[in-house]
């Protein structure tokens, strides 16, 4: 009797260990990392489901907020992201990707408590993706690229190379034969994190390159040049970018370190013939700030072009994301003085000094918000497309 009792516990133990086996098994390891291109993280620790990480700051000389991380292993687990250097979410909390980094959503501030944020892997969620805002790449311009291929009204070609050896494309859209009537020069991602002013250009591109009556209007009548990376290695490697010791892309038009910066100050008085009507740079703000705005130029001429163009867009009806001119930041008020311009002459500080130049300004496209409308990729293009009905009224007036 004893015998049996003893083996029929000892078939009880070996079952449980084999069920506990099992089960631990399907749990696996989490494994977290960002090589991928815009991936952002440094892994400190794991702890069960706890996971302890933290943005890499690289060679910016400030703390900066951008992140980029994948997960992988963690299905069917609810995970707790300790981040260690300050708080690094924007207003609707991290953004998700379930398709390798093709389209976006967010969280939302539910899952963010402090410095962390929660979530639970469904079984089918084997790789996922976590920013801090909506990224965009090299591919995402080359799957939008494709969709307009063999169009006679824009053109792809190689500005330079970056200092790792990577292309940076300069495109030309709208009337490219040389005899339009007027020229607009836009720039983009100066500061390599800045992802949703991406979007706002591929909005941009699509409205001119559009059936509409504004992107016939702007065939016709308009050249538009673009560099849609102008730091390419940043952006490909998930740096910070502002901020950049000794300085960044945005303060480097009157040194000159950079290849991208180099190469489009040659191009452009040759480009142009001479006369350039509109320059836009697009950027975005600092962490937390869900204001869309102009940076206002110190040239007071200048900023008059800014304050009639403001006019113009904050009418354009059926805005995707919300625009009042008096958000606009004018030159000696907050952070835009002198001392900002001490930094480093910015593109749009370079642009503003151009031959026949109306309107030079830079333009900020919040990460998370824009007043109390969440950023997704949809909005920020069709935002990019009320930019191009309000320059085709600027221009026309």
């Amino acid at each position: 009797m004893f015998k049996c009792e003893f083996s029929e516990m000892n078939r009880i133990v070996v079952v449980l260990f084999i069920i506990c086996s099992v089960k631990c098994s399907a749990r696996g390891d989490i494994q977290i990392d960002a090589n991928y291109p815009g991936g952002n993280i440094a892994v400190e620790r794991i702890e069960g489901d706890h996971v302890y990480l933290h943005q890499e700051i690289r060679d910016t000389s400030t703390w900066w907020f951008y992140w980029n991380f994948r997960v992988r292993g963690a299905q069917n687990r609810q995970v707790t992201f300790h981040f260690t250097n300050k708080s690094v979410f924007d207003r609707q909390g991290p953004s998700i990707s379930r398709d390798k980094g093709v389209s976006w959503s967010w969280l939302r501030m539910g899952v963010v408590k402090k410095t962390t944020f929660t979530y639970t892997f469904k079984e089918d969620e084997k790789d996922i993706r976590f920013a801090y805002s909506i990224p965009y790449q090299e591919s995402d311009l080359q799957r939008f690229l494709a969709q307009h291929a063999n169009n006679k009204n824009l053109e792809v070609k190689e500005l330079c190379e970056t200092r790792k050896g990577r292309s940076v494309e300069q495109i030309r859209v709208g009337n490219i034969k040389g005899n339009s009537v007027y020229q607009i020069l836009l720039t983009c991602r100066h500061h390599s994190c800045e992802s949703p002013a991406s979007y706002v250009l591929e909005g941009m591109i699509s409205a001119m390159l559009s059936e509409s009556e504004d992107g016939a209007w702007f065939r016709e009548n308009v050249e538009v040049l673009i560099v849609p990376f102008m730091d390419k290695d940043g952006v490909e490697k998930g740096d910070q970018g502002k901020n950049r010791k000794p300085h960044d892309h945005n303060r480097d038009y009157d040194a000159g370190l950079y290849p991208s910066v180099r190469a489009l100050r040659k191009l452009v008085p040759l480009w142009s013939r001479g006369k350039v009507d509109v320059a836009i740079d697009i950027h975005s703000p600092y962490v937390r700030n869900n204001t869309l705005y102009l940076v206002g130029n110190r040239n007071s001429v200048i900023w008059k072009e800014q304050c009639a163009f403001s006019t113009i867009l904050e009418n354009i009806k059926n805005k995707a994301l919300p625009y009042k001119a008096s958000s606009n930041i004018p030159f000696g008020k907050s952070w835009n003085n002198e001392n900002n311009y001490r930094q480093g002459c910015s593109c749009s500080g370079w642009t503003s000094t151009l031959e026949g130049m109306r309107l030079a300004t830079t333009i900020e496209v919040p990460y998370g918000n824009a007043g109390d409308t969440a950023i997704t990729q949809g909005n920020t293009r069709e935002f990019g497309a009320s930019l191009v009905s309000a320059l085709r009224l600027y221009l026309g007036e």
